[in-house]
């Protein structure tokens, strides 16, 4: 069984991300391969990256950075929920970004993104620059959704059929993809 991580991004009050990740996480629930667990970065709670050493050398020093550094660790695979602000992605994803390194490396990560016409793709494609980086791999298979609030229907996501598909097929690629980089992972160490 993988470990899948389901990342919620926004932190804001009167979002929407976690009626979004729940949704994505129904799906993923049905695929008896992952235990699927979402984080949501507000209830994470991380201050503005403040480790004096570099990630890189794990030196943390910090209690919130040592619980944020097990956490992503114990994982396999990650799901970001995004929203698109400003043309880019949320500073609160970023940030809990740059706080490791090694716990990010030869992991897949796919994306769920939301907003108006653009459905967040601009944002989700500046973050794919950030965590090829750190040698993680971004599925091409993503979820976008446009004009999300026109799914919003009692505080709860009803997804639209072709977003229930473009869920699917991301979720296939990740199970296609998690045993792959659970044994370069295992042959680096």
């Amino acid at each position: 069984m993988y470990n899948l991580k389901i990342i919620i991004a926004s932190t804001r009050p009167g979002r929407k991300g976690p009626l979004v990740a729940d949704w994505v996480a129904e799906i993923a629930k049905s695929h008896p391969e992952f235990n699927v667990e979402i984080v949501d970065l507000a209830e994470v709670n991380l201050p503005f990256f403040d480790e004096p050493n570099h990630p890189r050398l794990k030196q943390y020093t910090h209690q919130h950075t040592l619980d944020w550094s097990a956490k992503i660790e114990a994982s396999d695979a990650f799901i970001v929920v995004t929203p698109e602000y400003n043309f880019g992605f949320p500073a609160t994803i970023k940030n809990a970004i740059d706080f490791l390194f090694q716990e990010w490396r030869h992991k897949p990560i796919g994306f769920v993104s939301y907003g108006g016409i653009s459905a967040g793709l601009r944002g989700v494609q500046m973050l794919k620059q950030v965590v090829t980086t750190l040698e993680m791999f971004p599925i091409t298979a993503s979820v976008n959704i446009p004009f999300f609030t026109r799914h919003i229907i009692e505080e709860k996501f009803v997804a639209a059929e072709e977003q229930q598909k473009m869920a699917g097929n991301m979720l296939k690629d990740l199970l296609k993809w998690t045993p792959v980089f659970k044994n370069v992972r295992d042959g680096v160490k």
